[in-house]
């Protein structure tokens, strides 16, 4: 059962609507991103953008959901879409590592807004987290130089 007051109600529709917007500019970005992908290694890149753009979509669909089941109106809002001119495969990763970054803080913003109070939320919350973090990580992994062991350095 849920132990959140209306306010927190509203705050936590709020930031799942942040989320849906989030996510849905990184389907947005991901399509783009996999538009403007050239070279020898284009095939599996825009295979693996086509795979985020498609995961993307389920996320924002799931934070609607949660959204009307909370007595909620989802956004049809999209959150800020960047458009850099730079396609090289390490600027639009640096660009989609920024973008994950900002979407895995309104989900850790979720979690504390119903930490201890809404056992679906909490959960959905923290699944949500363990993605994003893998996701960046993957990210963090390609911008890598082959063998380079630590974390990506501008």
């Amino acid at each position: 059962m849920s132990q959140l007051t209306d306010a927190q109600k509203t705050a936590v529709i709020d930031t799942l609507n942040r989320i849906m917007e989030l996510e849905l500019a990184g389907v947005v970005r991901y399509t783009h991103y996999a538009l403007m992908v050239f070279g020898f290694s284009r095939i599996p890149i825009v295979d693996w953008m086509h795979q985020n753009a498609t995961e993307g979509l389920a996320h924002a669909r799931a934070a609607g959901e949660l959204v009307t089941w909370l007595g909620g109106h989802p956004s049809l809002g999209i959150g800020p879409l960047l458009e850099t001119e730079k396609h090289d495969i390490g600027d639009i990763l640096r660009e989609s590592l920024d973008h994950e970054g900002e979407t895995l803080a309104s989900y850790y913003h979720l979690l504390d807004l119903v930490k201890d109070r809404d056992v679906r939320l909490e959960e959905y919350a923290r699944d949500m987290i363990v993605a994003e973090i893998s996701h960046r990580d993957e990210v963090d992994k390609m911008l890598r130089r082959p063998g380079q062991t630590g974390t990506y350095s501008a």
